[in-house]
């Protein structure tokens, strides 16, 4: 194939004759010249429009210096689509947004929610993201013992795997999201090593009140760093709104590898928005990728980003959610007249042996069995866990008939039942 080698593209002097391409790869350039389609062979055509290849392979090494096809994004739920335990909550943990946990220790109630974007939030809209992980702060003052970290803990295994040579300074990993918050001031983000020595990489970023900005930060790797080949944790990614002074020291360096300090985890933190009754702090698009470019957001379909979540957290149902007064909890059977065994199987294969999470009250839950019906009495437990199923015994308020089938449901709107493998 011969080559077109085309060193100015302009000049408004020249014309299409002045440029000859001979069918060794040369070309005579008299004077330059536009030139709005080049054939080179007998199967390429480059126009303005693109390179246009029949019969043959267009061959790209890499993107981005790793890999072209397959996953990108090693974080889960980066645009926030997924939330299945609720989408606001006044609660720490993880308690609205799939696989963000909000760390946080306040004297006055700060609510998170999935919050909608509109049109009017430009940036990250147009880019196809139409969830924020958003907090809105209560009224207090600053206090050395509290702080705000939404964070996301990583599966170890999915950073070894990634291609990323982590021991390595000239091996990078980027990170990028959209953020904005009500108040304008210097805020934090970061990286956590989390397996053997712990290791830290701070960052700045700076916002304008109001205003929706794109953060992109390219992180080397560091010959310190441990991420295992396993199931644990082992890179956390925090953005963080606010840390009081029992956890943040001026020596802190920005934008370097240093070991964590539980005293001297960040700089000191601004605290403006800590202060300021009703200020709002919110994320999406967040994306954490192989080598130093940010490429666009790897958008993935709500089934897939779901399926990814039920690894870590697996929502049977809810009945507020389903808006079902007899939404079908599960199917089981009947140990004794007043005992039963619901069985559970999980869509996917749980990061680990999940626990129980459900919520419990006077007759949440019923349960049928031979035309007669009874309500739970007390809790559920879990028993005999895997990774793929576990079954939840409880005992049963009125007699029903032992050995036979059970078939339950949730009975009040408070009703909502899970499991859970979080990090």
């Amino acid at each position: 194939m011969s080559t077109l080698k085309v060193n100015k593209l302009r000049d408004t002097a020249g014309s299409a004759d002045a440029i000859t391409l001979d069918p060794n790869g040369g070309a005579v350039l008299a004077g330059v010249t536009t030139v709005t389609s080049v054939k080179v062979g007998a199967a390429v055509t480059i126009t303005e429009s693109g390179i246009e290849a029949t019969g043959v392979g267009i061959t790209v090494a890499n993107i981005n210096g790793g890999q072209i096809g397959g996953r990108r994004n090693i974080i889960i739920n980066g645009d926030m689509q997924v939330a299945q335990r609720a989408t606001s909550s006044t609660s720490a943990g993880y308690s609205t947004v799939d696989r963000w946990s909000n760390s946080y220790s306040h004297d006055a109630t700060m609510t998170i929610t999935q919050h909608a974007l509109t049109s009017s939030d430009s940036g990250p809209y147009e880019e196809g993201f139409r969830y924020s992980h958003h907090a809105t702060n209560g009224s207090t003052s600053a206090n050395v013992a509290q702080y705000y970290e939404p964070q996301q803990p990583i599966e170890a295994q999915n950073v070894s795997l990634s291609g990323w040579n982590y021991k390595s300074s000239t091996s990078f990993i980027t990170l990028s999201f959209w953020v904005k918050s009500s108040v304008g001031q210097e805020y934090q983000a970061g990286l956590l090593s989390t397996d053997g020595t712990l290791y830290k990489y701070p960052f700045a970023f700076t916002l304008s009140a109001n205003t929706w900005t794109k953060v992109v930060k390219t992180i080397p790797g560091n010959s310190n760093l441990q991420i295992d080949n396993d199931n644990g944790e082992g890179l956390r990614v925090s953005i963080v709104p606010y840390f009081g002074t029992n956890y943040t020291d001026n020596s802190v360096s920005h934008d370097t590898w240093s070991t964590w300090s539980s005293s001297a985890r960040w700089k000191d933190s601004t605290t403006t928005w800590w202060t300021t009754n009703g200020a709002t702090f919110e994320f999406t698009g967040v994306q954490l990728e192989v080598g130093q470019q940010a490429t666009a957001f790897e958008h993935r379909s709500f089934g897939e980003e779901l399926s990814l979540c039920h690894r870590y957290y697996y929502l049977v149902g809810s009945q507020a959610r389903d808006g079902n007064p007899s939404y079908t909890l599960g199917i089981g059977a009947l140990n004794t007249d007043n005992s039963a065994f619901i069985h559970f199987p999980f869509p996917t294969e749980m990061r680990a042996t999940p626990t129980l999470d459900h919520t419990n009250g006077a007759d949440y839950y019923r349960f049928f069995n031979n035309g007669g019906g009874a309500n739970l009495d007390g809790s559920f437990s879990i028993w005999n866990p895997t990774r793929v199923q576990s079954f939840a015994s409880c005992t049963l308020d009125s007699n029903l008939t032992s050995g036979g089938a059970v078939f339950s449901t949730f009975n009040d709107n408070s009703a909502q039942l899970g499991f859970s493998a979080e990090l």
